[in-house]
């Protein structure tokens, strides 16, 4: 089995650089339009798969990476869903555009997801962007998340780049997309695949993370130690006897 990982690209332009909430619920949202791309793609036949690369072709669009990304996926998802953020401004983010991939605009920010990709070969106008410079800041609080919001909590205690929290957020809303059933799912695709990212109150941290909600732990590659719990993913149905908190 090949080993893949999720490139995600921010755009960073030196005169209008994202604010950092944008940046994380940018790039959770683009994971889970892409888990959702592939599903369909999985669900449709042979017959409509030609038809759509067809269509696509006419109308020249390559958002949809030709109906090859399910099988992408699965291999992805059978493996440590490892997902790795790179910026790109100007010239660079108009060659990632051209790319296979998936859009999303929340607010000030712009993250493009790619297809998995095979760790060790990347396609080159992604492998030559830049990991590090993503460090991002919000010039205001973020409003307070609705009860029957998607709510991606981030572990007050750890510090990570606006890259490095990205991949993180983008692991929670994937543990939430998991924990769905099909109607939570479709009541979830009609709001955009939305999310709010937070940051957790150090109080109440702790018991978040023994709440029973999904826990995002990390690999310790980069930054952060191994095992180092960085993200709880709550929403509605995740809640279903889980205490208050």
């Amino acid at each position: 089995m090949t080993e893949r990982v999720l490139p995600l690209v921010v755009r960073i332009e030196r005169s209008a650089p994202p604010q950092r909430t944008d940046a994380l619920e940018a790039a959770a949202t683009a994971v889970m339009r892409l888990l959702d791309r592939a599903q369909d793609r999985a669900q449709d036949g042979a017959q409509d798969h030609a038809q759509d690369r067809a269509q696509d072709h006419a109308e020249g669009r390559a958002e949809d990476g030709g109906g090859e990304w399910s099988d992408e996926v699965a291999e992805w998802q059978d493996g440590r869903i490892r997902k790795v953020v790179r910026r790109a401004r100007g010239a660079e983010w108009r060659r990632a555009l051209a790319l296979p991939g998936i859009t999303v605009t929340v607010r000030t920010a712009e993250v493009r997801v790619h297809p998995p990709v095979p760790l060790d070969d990347w396609p080159r106008d992604l492998a030559r962007l830049q990991v590090s410079g993503t460090d991002l800041s919000d010039d205001a609080t973020p409003p307070e998340a609705g009860p029957g919001d998607v709510v991606l909590w981030i572990n007050p205690g750890l510090e990570m780049t606006a890259g490095k929290a990205m991949a993180q957020a983008g692991h929670g809303a994937q543990f939430a997309w998991w924990g769905a059933g099909e109607a939570d799912r479709e009541a979830w695709r009609e709001r955009g695949f939305a999310v709010r990212v937070r940051t957790a109150d150090p109080a109440g941290w702790d018991a978040l993370a023994a709440s029973g909600l999904p826990v995002v732990r990390d690999a310790g590659f980069t930054e952060i130690a191994p095992n180092s719990a960085t993200v709880v993913a709550d929403a509605p149905w995740l809640r279903v006897g889980v205490p208050e908190v």
